[in-house]
């Protein structure tokens, strides 16, 4: 039996002695919303059925308890996904989780990624992690099945800097600071940044965070995927958005971001 197949049993146990233990670990769980207004809501499988691609990171810790990790996508092929850079590197580019310990789940199954397919949006000579290059690439070793659908390769060339839109956020693997398992929510981007690393623009926005929600979605009113949420300020703190010092970051789905999404879809794995 291999050290990966250990921690995967022990995970199993510890995690049913966890979920025997919900109703007093319940009252342990604090909503907390980063803005007076949360307007979260339980997803649904009417959004399932309109966020195509919706999945979740799980990765075993190295006690061999399975963890809830972020937000990830099924997109341009069905294959390939999406998500946070720092799911996998700290912010000065030091390997932090191992991919051979995470696999994606989405439609109840779950994948399991090739290991070396890791591609990150930070470049050879970056010395560190930004908001616009924490984005990183998987290859899945088994493709999903054609009732899963990943996303479309995302256009936001409609998407002007210095503009804001109303959107939806979609978080498939929940937040830390709500009791429901997956959220969405209306809520908007209030300014689309100059581009920076990799010709990618950063939308600051007042969806409602939570720790877990790294990799949400960010939808136009149409439908469209615009932007991959990184990261919120004051994570434990509830006060009014303001565009400077209390607000969300998503990558916009542009630059380098893209063209790497859309040259592993033309060359398939």
């Amino acid at each position: 039996m291999t050290d990966r197949m250990i921690r995967r049993l022990t995970g199993v146990f510890l995690l049913s002695l966890l979920i025997a233990g919900s109703e007093r670990l319940n009252a342990q769980i604090v909503e907390v919303a980063l803005y007076p207004r949360d307007g979260r809501r339980l997803m649904s499988e009417a959004d399932a059925a309109r966020y195509t691609g919706a999945g979740v990171l799980l990765c075993y810790s190295d006690y061999g308890t399975l963890e809830r990790g972020a937000a990830a996508w099924l997109i341009g092929a069905h294959d390939l996904v999406v998500l946070n850079a720092h799911n996998f590197v700290d912010r000065k580019l030091v390997p932090t989780h191992p991919v051979s310990d995470c696999f994606f789940r989405i439609g109840g199954s779950d994948y399991y990624f090739d290991p070396d397919s890791l591609h990150i949006g930070a470049s050879v000579a970056s010395k560190g992690l930004h908001i616009t290059d924490d984005w990183a690439l998987l290859r899945l070793i088994q493709p999903t099945p054609d009732d899963v659908k990943p996303q479309p390769i995302p256009d936001t060339s409609d998407v002007a800097t210095g503009s804001g839109m109303k959107v939806t956020m979609v978080s498939p693997a929940g937040h830390s600071n709500t009791r429901l398992p997956a959220t969405v929510e209306a809520c908007a981007i209030h300014r689309i940044d100059e581009p920076t690393e990799g010709h990618v623009r950063r939308a600051r926005h007042d969806c409602n965070d939570g720790y877990g929600g790294s990799g949400s979605g960010l939808f136009s009113e149409d439908g469209r995927l615009i932007a991959l949420h990184s990261a919120s300020l004051d994570m434990n703190w509830t006060r009014p958005f303001d565009i400077e010092t209390h607000y969300g970051s998503a990558i916009v789905f542009e630059g380098d971001l893209v063209s790497a999404i859309r040259k592993a879809v033309e060359k398939p794995h």
